[in-house]
């Protein structure tokens, strides 16, 4: 079972539509319905913590879980999540050069971790108006992608299965999503479905 938290997203149950077409069943908690200590109780095999309106001070307890979480379940954070992820590890989170609000970009990767086996660059849409300074990116964690102007679209933990996209995978204009959180799952070691175009 996947752990999927619940920022008061309208892109959380297009997550959950793709986790189901590759055969995973998720739980959808809000993030202030349970502790990180009950997320934890219930045993996930990884969580997931969606987008969200808000910044990662606000984010109930998705802060407090990546970090409980991280060496003992694989995560993975979406926009929100993703800044979350990088400031629970040391980076700072700032307002972006531009906001942006479904547009399209060319995201640069390196091609590992979620980022496997997909083009590059991959076109992905983005609803943002945070990031990540690149700057303070901490030892912890390695920055795997970007668009062409520098801006970061990805990272992940050195050491655990821990992973963040800034870009919504889940939205329908942007390539290659269904593969990237196949990715996951399959760094997770949960056996999936074939993937299939969304």
């Amino acid at each position: 079972m996947i752990l999927l938290i619940d920022n008061y997203d309208s892109f959380t149950f297009n997550i959950v539509h793709h986790l189901g077409a590759l055969g995973v069943e998720c739980d959808v908690r809000r993030n202030d319905a349970l502790t990180a200590q009950e997320a934890l109780d219930l045993k996930p095999s990884a969580i997931v913590i969606s987008p969200g309106p808000c910044a990662p001070d606000d984010a109930g307890i998705c802060c407090d879980l990546i970090r409980e979480a991280a060496g003992r379940v694989p995560v993975l954070g979406i926009c929100l999540g993703h800044q979350a992820i990088g400031q629970v590890f040391g980076a700072k989170v700032i307002r972006a050069p531009v906001p942006m609000h479904g547009k399209i970009s060319a995201v640069e990767h390196d091609g590992t971790g979620v980022f496997a086996g997909l083009p590059d660059p991959v076109d992905v849409v983005r609803y943002h108006s945070l990031t990540l300074e690149p700057d303070s990116i901490p030892e912890d964690l390695v920055v795997n992608a970007r668009t062409q102007d520098g801006v970061i679209m990805g990272v992940r933990h050195r050491e655990h299965p821990v992973h963040g996209v800034q870009f919504h995978p889940e939205s329908i204009a942007s390539k290659g999503g269904r593969e990237l959180l196949g990715n996951f799952l399959q760094i997770a070691g949960i056996e999936i479905r074939a993937i299939q175009a969304a």
